[in-house]
């Protein structure tokens, strides 16, 4: 008799839970049993979706390659204003960025960067003065940039 109970609490709990996890408002138990098949047809539905959108962009960065990092270069009143930004996290591409500043004889006066989930820096630099007279603009910052940016990608075969 007392296991009788038993199988029965158990029973009604599982129910219970079934009917909360499937949002079920059904009272019957082969309402809530059917319930719980549509919800799992349904997530089973979403996910073949989820699978052939991830299939999908895999096919995408095969055809057209992988995405490029974006590149911006805003000239300011002193200086200017650097934003690169990728979707992906982009290990080592920092130290190259700041190499190609180097080069160009910038200064880093600000720089905000983040390498976690995505790939994002805003730098702004100035013209370091020294004896060296070449006048640096926004299309040369640019494409020494973008050029180490390339760079980049031949060492890691990334982004």
């Amino acid at each position: 008799m007392v296991s009788r109970v038993h199988k029965r609490t158990a029973l009604y709990r599982s129910i219970q839970q079934l009917r909360s996890i499937t949002n079920s408002h059904a009272r019957r138990k082969t309402s809530v049993i059917l319930d719980a098949s549509k919800y799992i047809r349904g997530l089973k539905q979403k996910l073949q979706e989820l699978n052939q959108l991830a299939v999908a962009a895999a096919q995408k960065d095969i055809e057209y390659g992988p995405v490029m990092p974006m590149l911006k270069v805003e000239p300011q009143e002193e200086g200017f204003m650097i934003k690169v930004l990728s979707q992906r996290s982009c290990q080592g591409l920092l130290a190259f960025i700041l190499e190609a500043f180097e080069r160009l004889g910038l200064e880093v006066l600000q720089a905000r960067a983040s390498c976690v989930e995505s790939f994002s820096l805003e730098a702004f630099g100035i013209k370091e003065k020294n004896d060296d007279t070449h006048r640096v603009d926004a299309q040369v910052v640019e494409q020494v940039v973008s050029r180490a940016i390339n760079d980049w990608r031949k060492v890691t075969k990334q982004c």
